[in-house]
């Protein structure tokens, strides 16, 4: 899928992550992916992100759109062309956005869910919640500007953790095909973190014991960007054999 560049701000992105044991994780990756990992770790997590005059690059910005929106992320590797190249495996998006929810995996990549959002925020505190109206997803997340990471985090500093996401900027979304996988490269104008002191954290999914048993996950940091902007640019399709796990598959236990 080609699309064109598209523009704007990311206004708020919070990046909630957690370790994983990787003999865990490896299973409910689709092919080609693997695990990237961080000292010896697995790293997935959840982008809350609020993006303001989001528009082609052609467009004023005054015909831009807002939206909430949300994707469930695993750090991942996977062999192409003879090289290793790296990334995020998207295997959700969730949308407050009716027209995302209608042109996602068709105008842009990744097919979105419409869901409920619930947003409360100061300069220093942040608040987010959302449910999906179909039932699958829900999360909520609340905490405070901080100036370190927690003492569980592998990160060592807020550098590393920094880098290590920042290096997620090439995104490949599930589609219906488990043999596809629709890509979006991010780049942002400036990059810049600051991380949170998380006072509470869910997560239907990665709180399913199902897929993830007691022990093999830790929610390990969460890191905060504002007011970026930035670009977003459409890459070929990623296809392969099919040898993991479907979209389909994926869904917890009750999806729809």
């Amino acid at each position: 899928m080609r699309i064109p560049v598209i523009r704007g701000i990311i206004d708020r992105r919070i990046l909630v992550n957690y370790h994983v044991d990787p003999r865990v994780l490896a299973p409910l990756l689709p092919a080609p992916f693997r695990p990237k990992l961080v000292h010896g770790l697995g790293m997935v997590g959840i982008c809350l992100i609020r993006l303001k005059d989001i528009r082609p690059t052609w467009l004023p910005r005054w015909l831009g759109i807002n939206s909430e929106n949300a994707a469930h992320r695993t750090a991942v590797e996977w062999d192409e062309g003879g090289a290793v190249r790296e990334g995020v495996y998207i295997r959700r998006r969730d949308t407050n956005s009716r027209l995302n929810a209608l042109a996602g995996g068709r105008l842009f990549p990744g097919i979105h869910h419409h869901a409920a959002f619930t947003v409360y925020e100061t300069p220093e505190r942040f608040e987010v919640a959302l449910a999906s109206d179909d039932g699958v997803t829900s999360m909520a997340v609340r905490g405070h500007v901080t100036d370190r990471l927690p003492e569980s985090s592998v990160f060592g500093s807020v550098e590393e953790a920094s880098a290590f996401l920042q290096a997620g900027e090439l995104g490949d979304s599930a589609t219906p095909d488990p043999a596809r996988f629709q890509g979006m490269r991010l780049r942002c104008r400036t990059w810049q973190v600051e991380p949170l002191q998380v006072e509470g954290v869910r997560s239907s999914f990665f709180e399913d014991e199902a897929l993830f048993p007691k022990g093999s996950i830790q929610f390990d940091c969460a890191l905060l960007m504002r007011g970026i902007e930035h670009e977003w640019h459409g890459q070929a399709d990623l296809c392969c054999v099919v040898g993991g796990p479907s979209y389909e598959t994926m869904q917890p236990a009750g999806a729809a």
